[in-house]
């Protein structure tokens, strides 16, 4: 938790809180449901939470944006994003039903108020968004090809409507159909630790 307290001081005794209650509902939820692996629950914090805040380093939501996070798995980029900006509303999807099930307790317990979970594909999603958000689910083409049809053209943000995806390691080759128009961002410029020193956020407008 400290953490998150290092890299975002202006968060309130809300938001605090509920950052402060994951570690403990992540690891009694992962005993009964694998949502994380065993390696990575006692990192926790740098591993899922600050990684999925490095969307936030990026940009900043305006209050309203719809934003929906394809394969969510047990509730991440979405969870830790929706605490963050408390007046956006998030959708999370994920086609494992277990996992969904995770992310709807967690959410649950800490009140959040600006989410929806649902048990599915992001091939079935009809609804229109300013932002689809994702974290290494499938290849970048793939998910524009699937996505593209979700994103709303009423612009409201700083950056123009699209995809934003949490990476790692080699990412040229996968970002090369889209390099007159992706933009890559380290997050080791904006956290420290070898945690984060291959890690990328990939914007692409859409």
């Amino acid at each position: 938790m400290d953490l998150i307290l290092k890299y975002f001081t202006n968060l309130n005794e809300t938001q605090v809180s509920q950052f402060g209650a994951l570690y403990d509902l992540y690891v009694d939820w992962n005993s009964k449901i694998n949502v994380i692996s065993r390696k990575d629950i006692d990192n926790l914090y740098e591993r899922h939470v600050l990684h999925s805040l490095g969307i936030a380093q990026v940009i900043h939501f305006k209050a309203g944006t719809r934003v929906l996070d394809v394969g969510t798995g047990g509730g991440f980029p979405g969870i830790p994003l929706a605490i963050f900006f408390p007046e956006v509303h998030f959708t999370l999807i994920d086609s494992i039903g277990k996992k969904i099930k995770v992310a709807q307790e967690i959410s649950s317990f800490i009140q959040l108020k600006n989410i929806e979970l649902k048990h599915s594909r992001i091939q079935e999603e009809k609804n229109k968004y300013d932002f689809v958000v994702s974290r290494a689910v499938m290849p970048l083409a793939e998910l524009v090809k699937l996505c593209r049809k979700n994103i709303s053209p009423k612009q409201q943000n700083a950056l123009p409507n699209g995809l934003i995806c949490l990476k790692g390691g080699e990412l040229e080759h996968e970002i090369l159909p889209f390099r007159n128009t992706a933009e890559t961002y380290a997050l080791k410029d904006f956290f420290s630790g070898e945690f984060f020193e291959t890690k990328k956020v990939v914007y692409l407008p859409l």
